[in-house]
């Protein structure tokens, strides 16, 4: 469990998947109604890792100053910062691709019909529009 996991379970189902995940939904739904690419949502995902990451060392790690500097890697840690930010991007990919089959079925309606609950198909000719 410690290949995700720094201290507590539940440290890392509150703070990094229900806190940071939740916010991470929002904001993969927020761009997609604003049309910006998916990279951009990946990208503000990377600087939420990082307030992640704060809130795992100020609530849960025993946070003081000298364990700034510390080697053990509360803080700094790239392994932890990576794992926090890859379920963050999955959380803000499931918002963005849910909000933009929503956009696609609905706005353009006569073209495409929902598929899946994150896809959307061309109608055939003979479909009512």
């Amino acid at each position: 469990m410690e290949l995700f996991v720094e201290k507590s379970p539940l440290a890392f189902l509150l703070v990094t998947v229900v806190l940071g995940g939740g916010v991470a939904f929002l904001a993969g739904r927020a761009l997609a109604r604003g049309w910006r690419p998916f990279w951009t949502a990946a990208l503000y995902m990377a600087g939420l890792g990082l307030f992640v990451r704060f809130l795992h060392w100020g609530l849960f790690l025993d946070a003081t100053f000298p364990s700034w500097r510390e080697a053990k890697g509360d803080l700094f840690s790239l392994h932890y910062y990576l794992t926090d930010t890859a379920v963050l991007i999955a959380a803000a990919a499931l918002g963005y691709r849910l909000e933009r089959t929503r956009q696609m079925t609905t706005q353009y309606g006569w073209l495409f019909a929902r598929a899946t609950a994150l896809t959307w198909r061309a109608k055939a000719d003979g479909e009512s529009r």
